[in-house]
């Protein structure tokens, strides 16, 4: 019995002795090598111990033998103590050479390093950390636009004088944005905005360079304008001369003769031959033509072809050089009344229709350009040959509305008729010459029931002058404008049962022999008769003579023949009757490459006559 409870307490005492050996031990070893011997001397000391439990209590001759086999086991742990830790000292040699041949690995962040350049745009301005998109520190911004974390910046109002931690600038705690954005990246574009800035500032010297451009360009075509005027007057002027000299010179038994209006006849034997016929329209409803001198086509007015698509009128140009028609221009929505060219080269046509505007129609482009509304029905217009600036329309009461191209707004003048309220059928500028019977320029305005001269005053006043007609009975007056003559056409009546073209000189004498001011008239030169009907208001021709001797011709529709009579105005005599198929209700005389043309118009075809 007590040899069993001194080998019971040998085991314990060796327990004891191994757990000693192994804190000795694990003071001098890695921490690695640590849990896996604690673990065997756990399982060890937990067997020993379970066996030291049963024994029954220890008496003093037990712990004796315990002191003497102490020793023992003693000198038997350090052994295998120093033999485990020799082989742990192994171990940690060859872990180490296995550290120095294969290299070591670096940890990769979690989160993303940013470049330094990046940083700044990336972190608080107050506690140096990235802000997030989610969170206490997500991303905020004040009403400076500066930007930071939500914790720093609210912390930063409470604590501090209610400024931005940046710029200064007042801030409190209700001025704090959130901002919703994953990623948040600030574009560099100084260089865009310089680049910008010199753009501006290129575009700004382009168009300053471009209006200079445009003013010398202006101020040329002025000079260029007061060139060729002063030029017409000096070859007016010569041929003045030259007629005066001829007629001086001239012997009674000269084949021409003058009447009182000092017009020769013409001695020509050549007369207008059919050319070419076009058809304008099938359905008919032409009205009025007009040649441009300048782009040598003639303009015919007519109803769109295509109503359903394109309603309205508009006109058709005909090139008269090659005798070839082109292609339909549409204009107006109504009827169209008047045609006109002017002096300009650019080739704007002006019209004036019953839709209450007056329309510039560019042909180079086909495309209106400009569109003044007059309130009223615009029965008839010309240009102003003094200024291209200037257009004239008479309106169905008889007034004329004076337009300036450079106000695209409404008219700058009107001038009020003096007497009855008429529709103005014809207008026609009369511009300054060195004439000795009329000098001065100005408008002659034709009503159904007079005439009227708009003398042209300084700083663009007019001055009527009413010109004695027939009363009653006027549909048209044109005008020639180097001779000074003027046709007036008359319905037949019961005195003159017949249609008239009256041609007159128009005159002018002073008022007084002390004033300035002037008196303009007209008196009768010849009268040209035709047939006794008369429905439709037409537009006959008075112009000169192919021959250019000086003669003057008179050319009017006869809608009893259906033709246009040609009249000599020297002698009164008819030259000839050129055939239609339908009442001619306009003449254009047209020069093109020193060829002599004569275009007749009615509803549906246009005639083209040649002088050979």
């Amino acid at each position: 019995r007590r040899q069993q409870r001194i080998g019971g307490s040998q085991r314990t005492v060796s327990a004891r002795a191994a757990l000693d050996s192994y804190f000795q031990l694990s003071r001098t070893q890695e921490p690695a090598t640590v849990p896996r011997i604690a673990r065997d001397n756990q399982d060890h000391s937990s067997d020993e111990t379970i066996e030291v439990s049963d024994s029954d209590s220890s008496t003093s001759e037990e712990e004796e033998v315990v002191e003497a086999a102490v020793p023992t086991s003693a000198q038997e742990i350090p052994s295998a103590a120093s033999s485990e830790h020799g082989s742990h000292e192994d171990e940690e040699a060859e872990v180490q050479q296995k550290q120095v041949r294969t290299p070591q690995k670096t940890l990769e962040p979690s989160v993303p390093v940013a470049p330094l350049d990046e940083e700044e745009g990336d972190t608080c301005a107050i506690c140096f950390e990235q802000w997030t998109n989610a969170g206490d520190h997500r991303l905020s911004a004040l009403r400076c636009g500066h930007l930071f974390g939500y914790t720093c910046i609210d912390r930063w109002l409470k604590g501090q004088a209610a400024k931005c931690p940046q710029c200064n600038k007042k801030a409190k705690r209700s001025d704090i944005v959130i901002l919703y954005a994953r990623t948040l990246k600030a574009l560099d574009t100084s260089e865009q905005e310089r680049m910008k800035s010199s753009l501006e500032k290129e575009q700004m010297l382009r168009r300053q360079a471009e209006l200079e451009s445009a003013q010398s360009r202006l101020q040329v075509q002025v000079l260029t304008d007061e060139c060729s005027k002063l030029r017409k007057q000096v070859q007016e002027l010569k041929a003045l001369v030259a007629q005066h000299n001829a007629s001086a010179s001239q012997q009674p038994g000269s084949s021409r003769t003058h009447l009182p209006g000092g017009l020769p006849s013409s001695q020509s034997q050549r007369k207008y031959h059919l050319e070419k016929v076009f058809v304008v329209s099938q359905s008919g409803n032409c009205r009025v033509m007009a040649y441009c001198d300048s782009l040598g086509c003639l303009v015919v007015s007519q109803p769109s072809p295509q109503s359903t698509f394109i309603p309205g009128c508009g006109v058709k140009m005909m090139s008269v050089a090659n005798l070839k028609s082109s292609q339909y221009i549409p204009i107006h929505s109504k009827q169209i009344r008047g045609l006109a060219f002017g002096s300009r080269a650019d080739g704007l046509l002006l019209s004036a229709a019953l839709d209450n505007t007056l329309k510039l129609t560019s042909l180079a482009t086909n495309t209106v350009v400009q569109t003044y509304n007059a309130g009223r029905p615009v029965w008839s217009c010309c240009w102003c040959l003094d200024d291209t600036n200037y257009v004239y329309a008479g309106l169905v009461n008889g007034s004329i509305m004076i337009y300036d191209l450079r106000d695209t707004n409404s008219h700058v003048q009107e001038l009020v008729p003096q007497k009855s309220r008429c529709p103005m059928v014809s207008l026609s500028y009369l511009p300054r010459m060195a004439s000795a019977s009329l000098p001065y320029g100005g408008i002659l305005a034709g009503t159904l029931e007079g005439a009227c001269f708009w003398e042209q005053k300084a700083g663009n006043s007019y001055r009527p002058h009413h010109l004695p007609l027939e009363p009653g009975g006027c549909i048209d007056i044109q005008t020639e404008i180097s001779t000074r003559h003027c046709l007036a056409t008359y319905r037949p009546s019961k005195s003159n049962p017949c249609v008239r073209c009256v041609m007159m000189e128009l005159t002018c004498s002073p008022l007084t022999e002390a004033s300035e001011d002037v008196v303009c008239s007209s008196h009768p030169v010849q009268t040209f008769s035709a047939g006794p009907t008369c429905k439709l208001l037409t537009k006959n021709a008075i112009f000169q003579s192919p021959e250019e001797d000086g003669s003057v011709f008179v050319c009017a529709g006869d809608e009893a023949t259906n033709s246009a009579l040609l009249w000599d105005a020297g002698s009164g005599s008819l030259l000839q009757k050129l055939q239609a198929d339908l009442p001619v209700l306009d003449i254009c005389p047209v020069e093109v490459n020193q060829t002599h043309l004569l275009a007749t118009l009615t509803e549906k075809m246009v005639k083209i006559y040649k002088w050979q």
